[in-house]
Order: structure tokens, then sequence, then C-alpha cells
């Protein structure tokens, strides 16, 4: 089938360890792109919209913004930091052509870094290196760069990956070098360095690859993320791989199982900032939402009506801990919750499978407790904070690491390998 690079626009993700400063580099990047006005109030970390967010600082969520440069549409998805969230990163990274991976300027790779960056080496992305941070007494950025490039070798990268170029940051300022800037580097800065964003947003444009269309073969989207408007209905948001969304359109719904059910697109939006922009159509190559899809889930192919080719489904690493949601039983049952019966609970639960793809819910040994497994327990905390604030009440067991036959026949925990290796990792360097 041939193909062609779409030269207008950028698909990237940017993916870090928790709190190595991913959001306050986005929120630079969208005021020295103009996204708000002059004299826009804008708060802290805008792309943290969650109260559970801003309360604890880090990004939970996966989300879309937009913004031009130099001609040049950039998709930018702001990924979650922490491990117990890499369900957000493994299905946004389905519908980004190149990553930036921000590091620190002085913790250098940590264990996060290396499961994102596997990931998006696996699915063939190449990577900007940001060392953030650079403005730190204790920055190290020889270090960084030296522990950064092994760790790309050790995960297998190409030679075309492996030569990744490297921009030095300070997000709270909105600045960017190509070198060092001193005292870590002896020589003068490189001309345009220090001064704002101008290096990142050039190697965004220079080294990341456009997405590769074919603007003339049937229909092709796939859904990565859902939104819900109280007048629009459900909204499924997803790279258009081939073809073009069109309002209006009839489509086939292909369903993870290969089901095929059809529809009519109601509506089509385009990012633009951080605002979602009604549209005509969307063509191939860029990110959309659309509407008309009711039943729609995650990981399902919305495809030409009279020609519908499915795209392969979203697929994320298995849960590692679980517990136990049930009906409040204690004595003080009914003072805080609006909802607290098994039904409501269980619709509850069931419902958060629509958007949190590596979760799993089952139904318990009673009528009245389910099993809730999730990549962690700050994973399952949020869950349970959530329902909390909605009005829901409930008790929880504690958690249990979720064990798993290895190849020894043994039982051995996902947790428990993936922290021996991190810790083999981290003492190694």
């Amino acid at each position: 089938m041939p193909t062609q690079e779409r030269k207008d626009i950028r698909n990237i993700a940017i993916i870090a360890h928790v709190d190595h400063g991913k959001t306050t580099l986005v929120d630079a990047m969208l005021r020295q792109a103009h996204v708000f006005r002059d004299n826009q109030v804008v708060v802290e970390r805008v792309m943290d919209s969650n109260d559970l967010e801003r309360e604890r600082g880090i990004t939970i969520l996966a989300k879309n913004t937009a913004l031009n440069y130099r001609g040049v549409k950039i998709n930018i998805v702001d990924t979650p930091g922490h491990a117990d969230f890499g369900g957000e990163v493994e299905r946004v990274l389905n519908m980004v052509d190149g990553v930036l991976l921000l590091v620190d300027a002085v913790d250098g790779p940590m264990p996060q870094t290396r499961f994102v960056l596997r990931k998006a080496l696996e699915l063939g992305h190449r990577a900007i290196v940001v060392v953030n941070k650079i403005d730190r007494s204790t920055a190290r950025p020889s270090f960084v760069t030296n522990g950064t490039f092994d760790l790309f070798i050790e995960l297998g990268a190409t030679d075309a990956q492996a030569e990744f170029p490297i921009i030095y940051t300070n997000a709270i300022e909105g600045k960017a070098w190509r070198v060092p800037p001193a005292p870590f580097s002896a020589g003068p800065p490189m001309e345009g360095d220090g001064i704002d964003l101008q290096p990142l947003f050039d190697a965004i444009l220079d080294y990341l690859n456009g997405p590769k269309i074919d603007p003339d073969a049937p229909t092709q989207m796939l859904v990565t993320a859902l939104s819900y408007d109280d007048y629009k209905g459900r909204i499924a948001i997803g790279r258009v791989f081939a073809g073009s969304m069109t309002k209006g359109q009839e489509v086939m719904r292909i369903a993870v199982d290969g089901t095929q059910y059809k529809a009519k697109l109601a509506t089509v939006y385009t990012h633009q900032g951080l605002e979602r922009i009604e549209v005509d159509s969307v063509a191939a190559g860029d990110i959309a939402a659309v509407t008309g899809l009711p039943d729609i889930f995650i990981g399902e192919t919305i495809a030409d009506a009279l020609n519908p080719i499915a795209l392969p489904p979203i697929r994320v690493e298995e849960p590692t801990v679980r517990m136990v949601f049930g009906v409040n039983t204690s004595p003080f049952t009914g003072r805080e919750g609006k909802w607290g019966t098994s039904r409501k609970l269980r619709e509850r639960l069931f419902k958060e499978l629509e958007q949190n793809v590596a979760l799993r819910v089952e139904d318990g040994q009673s009528a009245d407790t389910f099993m809730v497994s999730g990549r962690g327990e700050l994973h399952l905390v949020i869950l349970i904070e959530t329902m909390r604030r909605e009005g829901y009440e409930f008790q929880v067991g504690k958690p249990e690491v979720i064990f798993h036959e290895g190849p020894t026949a043994k039982h051995s925990s996902p947790m428990r390998t993936c922290i021996s290796k991190c810790r083999r990792n981290t003492s190694a360097r």
C-alpha cells in the first residue's frame, strides 16, 4: 500500500518519570506558541485539570493538546509519569510518531523512564532526549546523557533510534539549549540558545517524522481515549490512520473481538490548543475526536462502511495488584456516601473499564463484593478516592500481589520482578 509522509503535522508524546517537569514544560511550550492570549490568566500545570492531579502534583490521565510552529501542527500528548498509570502511556503511544523523553538533570533515567522508553522503542518511535532542570547547581548533564544512551542500547534501540538529539531545558523559565549552558560547557552557547524554547521546537520538526498516511485508503481510526459531553454523549478520540473522518459519514465500528456495527458520525473535532474545535472533516495523520457512537470502547476501530479493515487492538500489560471492593458493612454505613448498594457499586466499577484499560473487575465470591485489579497500589488508590468524591460508599480489603506461573513452574510476581530489575539496573549504574 503506497504511503506518503505528512510534512505539516507532528504527533508526539512527552514521557518522563514522575516529577521531572514534564507538565511544566508543556505549559511553557503552549505559552510560547501563543496558545493563550497575552492578557489571559493561566494556572500552572494547565494540563493537570483533574482535582486529584493538582492536589498530588502528578499526571494521572493522558491529555491531548495542539500548537502551531512554523506552519506545522504539533499534536502533543501529556502522559502520566508514574508506573501505576502505565496503561495510559501504552495506549497513547499508539497514536504518535515520536516522543520527547524527559529526564532530570540530576536524577537521570529512573525506573519509569525505562518502562515508557521500552514501549516507545518497541513501536519504532524515535526520541528526542530533553534534559530538564539544567539550572540546578547539582545538575550532571554528562552523567545523565551517558546513562540515557546506555539505557537506549540496553533496551535494544536501533542505530537510528540511538542517534538521538539532546536538548537541555529550564522548563520553569521556558529556555532551551543545544549544548549544556555554563558552567557545564566551556564554550559559548550556540546562536538562539538560552532565549526561549526554539531549539526544542526546531528539533521536533527536524528530527521527528510526520505521520505516514494513505489518504486514498479506506477510513481507519483507532480509538485510544474516551470523553463525555452532556449534550454530545460519548466522544471517541484517536488518530486517523487512513482516509478521513467526515461529519455525517457512514462508518463501521469494529469491536476488539471483530464484531462489526454500522454507525454514523454526528460531529468531528480536531484539537487546537486546549480546545476541541468542530470541523467538517479530519484527514489521515491527524488526531480527531468524533461523536455519534454511543457504545464505542477504547481499542476499537472506526472503519469505512463499505470496506471495514480493523487496526491491531491496544495491548497493555497485565495488572500486578488486586483488592476486594464491597458494600460497607460497618456500623457507620450510610453516613457519608449517597450510593452504597452492590448494584450501584457494580455499575460504577464496570463503567470505569470503559476508559481505564489497565484495570480489571470481576465479581467476587459473594454478591456484594468485587475483585478489582490494577497496575499498582496508587492506581487503585486513585480509583478509590475518585469514587469516594463522587458519593460512593464502600469498603476495601488489603492489596494483594497477583502471582503468575513463571517459566520454571514457580510462582513469581510481576511487581516483584519489575522492582528487582529496576534495583539491579540502578545499582549497576
